[in-house]
């Protein structure tokens, strides 16, 4: 399976060519970098630590993707955006782990969508993904009658807030409760915010150091408290997960999906 890995000049466009070259069955047809980037024009190899693998860095993305069978993303959300109209064109899977998104890039993520499989997930680790499953679970059995909060910590970098896969988590919880986040989520407190209202999920985010990512999801209840969590330790793991995507993805019928479906997990 052809790949192109876009933001290749970025620490994680590194991994996922790193990833890439790691992974039997596929390989790295393309990699690209915005204009102006100082990663134009170097072996993408070289760039990830991995010495000359033959692939340049270039910034034209059209024709990348037309002699591409899929395209890794973690880059912006308007790159991202861009990035999907031209997988929809050329008709090949578009893994997303972009973040930050916003309701009009998710609406603009699914209409693409309908000319190509798009895998999208705010984390592409096999460990937050089964967290989800759990917490959509316990979510449904425990009620509204159980407060919930999601905390998450990340390095000093991070731009976003909550995260990607903190808003997954909290995604998961009001599906279990068969309500919407939009509904229910709230995010951050300050000042006199009176009693907590019933059937919220709370968000708080830390950021500092050089945090990978940590996730709790906290389901309190009169007398006691369940907490489960997550720890990521190394970044190389969300790469591999975007590899498995694309290979999943291949071949699939056009369609907006998750790492739930990579994994098997939709139905948890």
């Amino acid at each position: 399976m052809r790949l192109v890995v876009t933001g290749a000049g970025g620490r994680m466009g590194r991994m996922l060519v790193a990833a890439v070259q790691a992974t039997p069955g596929v390989m790295l047809s393309a990699a690209l970098a915005r204009a102006g980037s100082p990663a134009l024009g170097q072996d993408a190899g070289m760039l990830a630590g991995l010495g000359p693998i033959g692939v340049p860095v270039t910034e034209d993305p059209l024709e990348a993707f037309v002699a591409a069978d899929g395209v890794l993303d973690f880059t912006l959300p308007d790159a991202t955006v861009h990035f999907a109209m031209l997988a929809a064109q050329a008709r090949i899977a578009h893994v997303i782990g972009t973040t930050g998104l916003v309701a009009a890039d998710l609406a603009r993520l699914e209409a693409a969508a309908r000319h190509a499989p798009l895998v999208r997930s705010g984390n592409m680790s096999l460990g937050v993904n089964l967290l989800a499953a759990l917490v959509r679970r316990a979510a449904r059995t425990l009620g509204t009658e159980w407060d919930i909060e999601i905390a998450e910590m990340h390095h000093r970098g991070k731009v976003d807030a909550p995260s990607g896969t903190a808003l997954l988590l909290g995604e998961a919880a009001a599906e279990g409760r068969g309500t919407s986040l939009a509904e229910a989520a709230v995010r951050g407190r300050d000042g006199i915010t009176g009693a907590r209202e019933a059937g919220t999920i709370g968000f708080a985010a830390l950021r500092g150091g050089t945090v990978v990512g940590e996730h709790s999801v906290v389901f309190a209840g009169d007398g006691e408290r369940i907490e489960l969590n997550h720890r990521a330790e190394d970044r190389s793991l969300f790469a591999r997960g975007a590899v498995k995507a694309a290979l999943w993805a291949r071949g699939r019928r056009p369609g907006l999906y998750s790492m739930a479906d990579v994994l098997d997990l939709a139905a948890s």
